[in-house]
């Protein structure tokens, strides 16, 4: 039975880094808390759980949003897409700053136009 190719989507705001100078450290703590939590919240999901028996071969996709604005307008449209993810609001600050999806299949083209929309590739 062949494997399907499976692949998260991690995206995090820019202006954390450029325009509220949180450290890089902090920025990337924030997508890991958006990924361990939508695994943790999927756990029981067919995809994820193919996706955790293969550990050396996971594969993710990290990308950069512009601001909380475009996150949030990142989360509702794939919301209305059924792309199951989630969005990290980082406590006690109650501030949106990263979203990361379950593990999928390869997507739609309608899909795929919403990352493009909203996100290019971290850097």
């Amino acid at each position: 039975m062949a494997t399907q190719h499976l692949t998260m989507y991690i995206v995090v705001r820019k202006d954390l880094s450029k325009t509220l100078k949180w450290p890089t450290g902090s920025v990337m703590t924030q997508a890991c808390h958006a990924a361990t939590a939508v695994l943790h919240k999927t756990r029981l999901d067919k995809n994820t759980m193919q996706y955790m028996e293969d550990v050396d071969r996971m594969h993710k996709v990290v990308l950069e949003t512009k601001n909380e604005e475009s996150l949030l307008k990142l989360v509702t449209s794939l919301e209305e897409h059924e792309v199951p993810l989630y969005k990290w609001v980082e406590q006690p600050e109650n501030i949106p700053t990263a979203m990361a999806t379950a593990p999928l299949v390869e997507r739609s083209e309608e899909v795929k136009s919403i990352f493009k929309k909203y996100c290019s590739l971290y850097r």
